[in-house]
């Protein structure tokens, strides 16, 4: 079985966001749409994070692992799973499996954060909206 051909996908990191890579599809402010492709490292967990926004997820390549706060594994999702959820919901980390995990993720009826980074007291210390995604979008317009 092949695997999906990314070759042709420039992957990006934000600093202190380990265990994961980007690109972003597209911003749409209007429609209020946020499409996105994150790969995440085998046998790694993201930051903690909660959804804050609509969104539906396909698992493009490997499978995406779930998991609850407290590091217990909550969800694996194979290749080909296509899930949607409402904002809101626990707060948890994901991960690839035994390799990465690519993961296309289409946020909607985006109004405010659509990801809250949390920190070690579930605080938020970071948020991931349109601007940011925008300004993520045209900087790697910029480096093309």
């Amino acid at each position: 079985m092949t695997g999906f051909d990314e070759r042709n996908i420039t992957w990006r990191t934000i600093d202190g966001l380990d265990h994961i890579k980007y690109h972003v599809l597209n911003v749409d402010a209007h429609a209020r749409i946020v499409d996105i492709l994150f790969k995440f490292a085998a046998n790694e967990a993201i930051a903690l994070h909660r959804h804050m926004a609509d969104y539906c997820t396909l698992v493009l390549d490997g499978e995406l692992r779930l998991y609850r706060p407290n590091g217990e594994l909550k969800e694996i999702r194979d290749v080909g799973s296509y899930v949607c959820a409402r904002a809101g919901g626990e707060p948890h980390t994901e991960g690839g499996g035994d390799r990465d995990a690519i993961v296309y993720f289409t946020n909607r009826n985006v109004d405010g954060p659509i990801y809250e980074i949390l920190g070690d007291n579930n605080e938020i210390v970071a948020t991931f909206g349109i601007p940011e995604f925008q300004a993520l979008l045209e900087g790697q317009a910029a480096e093309a």
